[in-house]
């Protein structure tokens, strides 16, 4: 089994999930189902597209250093942990009392246009109304909580892709 677990065959596992995250969320939620992303949908999705892109340099590279690996490791983490955060916030929104929820604001598209960066991430950060709104529910569970589940256990796969770096005896 460990034989398997190969970083390139790893690195192969993050790529594939995030394709497959990516499709859904593009192909079946927003096209199929007609669900508008919402900023921190988008925010989410940003992580999980960086981190498949620093996967997927590692598994078609496969470096030899250890330094390399680490680096592209520590892109693929960051990216997931974002989006786990964001994940986890959303979740949080979807869950306060209605007279918690914060009001709906201008959308993302506005704040792109007319806000400093800063500003936009924390104002996406703070979450808004639609935010907070539950479109679908697969087994019981929003999207957002859906998400958090995928992104937990691509962390555990970076984990071992990390496991992997550091039992391998490369210089």
């Amino acid at each position: 089994m460990a034989r398997l677990l190969t970083y390139r065959a790893l690195n192969s596992i993050l790529v594939l999930f995030a394709v497959i995250g990516m499709a859904f969320a593009i192909l079946f939620l927003q096209n199929y189902k007609g669900l508008e992303p919402c900023p921190l949908c988008v925010f989410q999705r940003i992580g999980l597209m960086v981190m498949g892109v620093f996967a997927l340099i590692a598994a078609i590279g496969n470096p030899k250093t250890k330094a390399i690996q680490l680096l592209l490791w520590l892109g693929s983490m960051a990216g997931i942990l974002w989006s786990a955060g964001v994940a986890a916030r959303h979740v949080w929104l979807q869950h306060l009392p209605p007279d918690q929820v914060p009001s709906c604001g201008p959308g993302l598209d506005y704040w792109l246009e007319a806000l400093p960066m800063k500003q936009v991430i924390n104002q996406v950060l703070s979450g808004s109304g639609e935010c907070a709104e539950i479109s679908w529910r697969f087994l019981g569970l929003s999207i957002p909580e859906q998400a958090l589940i995928l992104f937990s256990a691509l962390i555990l796969v970076n984990l071992l892709v990390l496991w992997r770096i550091i039992k391998n005896k490369i210089v």
